[in-house]
């Protein structure tokens, strides 16, 4: 027996010792993502414009002051013109105020390491609640910790607000000049996705792959809902918007006929629908009529023949005058107060993550003023990015990645700085660095830190005009190894394993919501139910969002059983096209009303598999009654209860 026991632990530490290498080689390896090479362009421009500007007006200082704003246009990503503008807008003003607040609260370093994981918190809350991509938290924190580094005087603080909101603003008119040539491109470029997706979902009908392009279609989807939403203006609705949105609203609707087919018949379709799609899709991202003709085959069954209607539909909604179009918009968006509620609560991993990252930030932050390090703003800094990482893997991955680039980095600033550069010259410095940041960040963290390293450090020479760059050196590179030390232990200890003792208890509280959803759906007042308002339909969303978080935040967990994790993927997979099936159901005007004793049972067996996924209980297949339209929901019912049983359970 003893034997046994020494055998499996050697085998459990020879796994581990594994996956600590495995997870070391994953910090150097390099992705393939594209090169941002007009972003990487901007975000330059806009870094170094404010530093020109300030040398033509003679005040390199305040040319320096002013491109701290320009870390606005770090927050530009592929989303509407319209909600970027607002989402650049409050950027600007947050990290003007950062800056403000931390001059006046300069002369008190408890009170700045509070304010500090104050601002980290907040800032991870907002950017997690709503949804929002990006670098979150950190640059809110960096212009704090900058502004507590800058000589003491509270009586700079409405100068320095300023200079950096007129930094902000620059950023701001840089990253909406696209606008001028292409306003919908952001949408257009998510409703093309969704067509091509379709046209893999209709190829894969019948096959192996049916399961994973069904879930990027629905991926798609919910993408181009979102981005639609961002994008729409109630006062101002182009033709193009209008098209594009029904455009969607039809993909839905071929997307749910081809799988009531596919669940009927499990034949492939004709190879000429995905081509269809295909040619419309491309239609759409050239803004120009579709002239590829594909002719249906001689024969097809009713079905087939069906969708091809469908897609001629389609792409008369692409091409056909907008007064011959007679639907409306139906734009439906969740108020900013139900979805802080949503993630205002104590079991929500948007909020858990928030006050992880301001604890751990303040403890940084204290430990660092207490201590009386040099340029001590800079441990908290390292702490912030480290933590940046969105699970314990990822924490560890830019640890590593931030201490050996910011090594790098410093060799690259003692060539740039033995050369002591002047004038304009320092402006073209950090246009470059400023680009090649952009550019390598979405290939590697590492990489990124070799090159905001030496900005960074060129910054603080010339801000605070001491010249002793063997002093920032190390300096730099003490703090730097310090901060991402406290912030690997702080997200260790607070989060090993937090977000897997969650997830029993959010898939039963989404399986619950989704039935709370279907009775109101096919209730006897299922007619008065009211799209944007629909409470349970909100809550169906929250309980969503924060269970699919849950699950990738628990995959990314250091020694998590990736058995148990993929094992229940069936079961989040079947949660999420159960939600999306319920809330297609809400766009039809006409459902049919179940009896009492069909809703009885319908709730009955959602309340089991809850206490089945809550309680780690193998689940016992319930009796499901047919919806009349709606066979697709049974169906997925029946998944779900199948992927329950199947399920290993989660260890407490």
């Amino acid at each position: 027996m003893d034997k046994k026991k020494r055998k499996k632990s050697s085998t459990s530490i020879s796994l581990k010792s594994t996956e600590i290498h495995s997870t070391i080689k994953q910090a150097f390896e390099i992705k393939k993502n594209p090169f941002p090479w007009i972003k990487a362009f901007s975000a330059g421009v806009s870094a170094s414009l404010p530093v020109f500007i300030g040398l033509l007006l003679g005040s390199l200082q305040y040319g320096l002051l002013a491109g701290i704003g320009a870390f606005t246009y770090l927050y530009v990503f592929n989303q509407p013109y319209a909600q970027r503008a607002k989402k650049l807008f409050f950027v600007m003003i947050g990290i003007s105020l950062s800056v403000g607040v931390g001059t006046l609260i300069a002369p008190y370093p408890l009170a700045s390491a509070i304010m500090m994981g104050v601002i980290g918190a907040v800032a991870i809350f907002i950017f997690g609640a709503l949804k929002i991509s990006g670098p979150s938290a950190i640059f809110f924190v960096l212009s704090f910790a900058m502004a507590t580094g800058m000589p003491v005087d509270p009586s700079l603080a409405p100068l320095r607000t300023g200079l950096v909101f007129l930094g902000g603003v620059l950023s701001w008119l840089i990253a909406m000049l696209g606008w001028l040539i292409s306003p919908r491109e952001p949408e257009t470029n998510a409703v093309k996705r969704v067509y091509m997706e379709l046209a893999a979902f209709l190829d894969s009908v019948g096959t192996e792959s049916f399961n994973e392009t069904r879930q990027r279609t629905v991926s798609a989807m919910k993408q181009a809902e979102d981005i639609l939403s961002a994008g729409y203006i109630s006062w101002q609705s182009s033709d193009m918007f209008k098209r594009l949105y029904l455009l969607t609203e039809h993909a839905n609707t071929i997307f749910l006929e081809v799988l009531e087919i596919a669940l009927e018949e499990k034949a492939k379709l004709p190879p000429e629908l995905g081509e269809s799609i295909r040619a419309l899709a491309n239609s759409i991202e050239h803004k120009k009529k579709n002239n590829t003709k594909i002719l249906q085959p001689d024969h097809v069954n009713e079905a087939a023949e069906h969708l091809f209607v469908k897609i001629y539909n389609a792409d008369a909604i692409m091409n056909e005058p907008i007064s011959r179009i007679n639907q409306e918009v139906r734009i439906s968006k969740r108020s900013l107060k139900t979805v802080f509620l949503g993630a205002f609560d104590k079991n929500s991993i948007v909020f858990l993550s928030s006050v992880k990252y301001g604890t751990v930030l303040t403890f940084a932050a204290i430990i660092a003023y207490t201590f009386d390090f040099n340029r001590s703003y800079w441990i908290p800094l390292s702490c912030a990015a480290v933590m940046s990482g969105a699970t314990i893997i990822a924490t560890f991955h830019r640890a590593v990645q931030r201490f050996l680039g910011t090594i790098v980095g410093i060799l690259v600033a003692s060539i740039i700085l033995s050369s002591t550069p002047q004038g304009y010259i320092i402006a073209i410095i950090i246009l470059v660095l400023t680009f090649f940041t952009e550019l390598f960040i979405v290939r590697n963290y590492g990489f990124a830190a070799m090159f905001f390293t030496p900005s960074a450090l060129i910054m603080a020479e010339y801000t605070t005009q001491v010249h002793d760059f063997a002093f920032f050196a190390t300096v730099r590179v003490t703090d730097i190894f310090i901060g991402c030390v406290i912030g690997l232990i702080g997200t260790l200890l607070i989060g090993r394993r937090s977000a897997s003792s969650l997830l029993p208890h959010f898939i039963a509280k989404t399986i619950r919501s989704e039935g709370q959803f279907l009775l109101m759906l096919f209730s006897e007042h299922n007619s008065r139910i009211d799209y944007e308002e629909s409470r349970e339909r909100s809550k169906m969303q929250t309980n969503l969002t924060n269970l699919k978080t849950v699950y990738n935040t628990a995959s990314g967990e250091l020694f998590s059983n990736k058995t148990v994790l993929e094992s229940l993927w069936p079961v989040i997979f079947s949660i999420e096209q159960m939600g999306y099936l319920l809330d297609s159901s809400l766009k039809y005007d006409k459902r049919p009303v179940l009896s009492d004793e069909s809703l009885a049972q319908l709730l009955y067996t959602f309340e089991t598999m809850a206490m089945a996924a809550e309680q780690n209980q193998p689940h016992t297949e319930k009796n499901t009654p047919d919806i009349q339209g709606f066979s697709k929901i049974k169906k997925e019912i029946i998944d779900l209860q199948n992927a329950l049983q199947i399920s290993e359970r989660v260890p407490g």
